[in-house]
């Protein structure tokens, strides 16, 4: 996915620019057209051109759900909206979102609409948000729209923390595993050099591998350090590509232990999304297409954009989600039966229940798998090491013994 630059005009004249992730820049120039305006120019950023925001702190999604809130608990006390963001702008704690509140409170002085000034913000504020403020708007149930947004983004960071800290563990150990590895062959490995260089007997194969791995290291740690940066730099350019994000969103999907992992996750999100907004009175192509923003796998989301099209032909959402074959069966059943009895919101929240709670299952049942495969690859490795060491001197001993 590529960042887009984009310069549009409204139906009053009133130029805008911005920028936007999107696969292709006629995916922007239609997301563009979707919100009321005429797309002028839509370029792809280059590396010379990019934004670069220094300093600036990503918006998690725990800190969306205090904002929103904060939000409703101060709209339900009769506060008005630009008393409410100014007081929002004031105690509000993450520096980027803190502005974008500013900025929004000004636009909403000028007579701007609140979902419409958060529009003008939509790099710091999600299509999920700002859709549920512009039907939250119509309807006059402004509080009820942010207390839905507190509970999606509070499971959503529940959903993201758990999947993070399942994938961090291993990532850990295994940079503690290359730490000991890089000691021993540098520090302690070295120490025994000189006594064995004084043995007349040839030393066993293993102490000569560990040995030239040791001077290997030694002499070329730089060079070493340079293949692994460019390894890490290579892999997330690559990620950043359209076939890079297909080919990463397969090996997260099929992956031995992580992709169960990885589509109870999608589903967990995409069910939990969709609920909030068919709650708020929101249209089902338009849900289903800002539940496709949200999600990061691409094949996942892929299937959904696939969906919209299908569903904007008449066909129910259960189908292009049993088509894709990408979902678990009991997601496309159950969204079935909330098809037939009316009432898929209720249904889809069921069934995000469900896999929030199969999340957390799936994140302990991996960690507690992950620990003894970790420690015995950590152990073997130390092992392997300390018998190059100790191989040679209990050589030796028999040699003093039998001599």
């Amino acid at each position: 996915m590529a960042t887009y630059e984009y310069m549009a005009v409204d139906k009053g004249g009133k130029q805008k620019k911005g920028t936007m992730d999107a696969q292709t820049p006629e995916r922007v120039k239609e997301f563009l057209k979707n919100e009321g305006l005429i797309p002028i120019s839509v370029k792809e950023q280059s590396f010379l051109n990019k934004d670069i925001s220094i300093g600036a702190k990503k918006v998690k999604a725990r800190d969306m759900s205090i904002f929103c809130k904060q939000f409703a608990s101060i709209m339900q006390a009769g506060v008005t909206i630009i008393n409410a963001l100014q007081m929002l702008s004031e105690q509000t704690e993450n520096k980027t979102l803190r502005e974008a509140v500013k900025s929004v409170q000004t636009d909403v002085e000028k007579g701007e609409s609140l979902a419409g000034a958060m529009r003008n913000q939509k790099e710091v504020f999600p299509p999920i948000l700002i859709h549920m403020v512009e039907a939250g708007e119509a309807s006059g149930s402004l509080d009820i729209a942010f207390e839905r947004l507190s509970v999606q983004f509070e499971k959503q960071a529940k959903i993201n923390g758990l999947v993070k800290r399942s994938l961090a563990y291993p990532i850990v150990i295994i940079l503690v595993a290359i730490a000991v590895v890089i000691v021993m062959l540098v520090v302690v490995f070295p120490q025994f050099e000189e006594m064995f260089a004084s043995l007349d007997s040839e030393l066993p194969a293993i102490t000569k591998l560990v040995q030239s791995m040791s001077n290997f290291v030694q002499s070329f740690w730089w060079l070493l350090a340079m293949i692994g940066a460019a390894i890490v730099l290579g892999i997330r350019t690559y990620a950043k590509t359209e076939n890079g994000q297909i080919l990463f969103s397969k090996i997260a999907l099929n992956a031995p232990m992580f992709g169960n992992l990885t589509i109870k996750s999608s589903s967990a999100t995409l069910t939990r999304t969709l609920s909030t907004l068919l709650a708020a009175g929101i249209s089902l192509v338009d849900a289903v297409e800002i539940v496709s923003k949200v999600i990061s796998n691409a094949i996942v989301r892929s299937a959904l954009e696939n969906s919209v099209e299908e569903i904007q032909r008449g066909v129910p959402l259960s189908v292009p989600l049993e088509q894709s074959e990408v979902f678990p069966p009991m997601v496309y059943h159950m969204t079935r039966i909330g098809e037939e009895t009316g009432n898929v919101e209720e249904m889809l929240s069921k069934i995000a229940d469900y896999y929030e709670e199969e999340v957390e299952n799936a994140t302990a049942a991996l960690t507690s798998m992950l620990e003894p495969l970790i420690i015995i690859l950590l152990g073997g490795l130390v092992m392997f090491i300390l018998l190059s060491i100790y191989l040679p001197i209990l050589s030796m001993y028999s040699a003093v013994e039998n001599g």
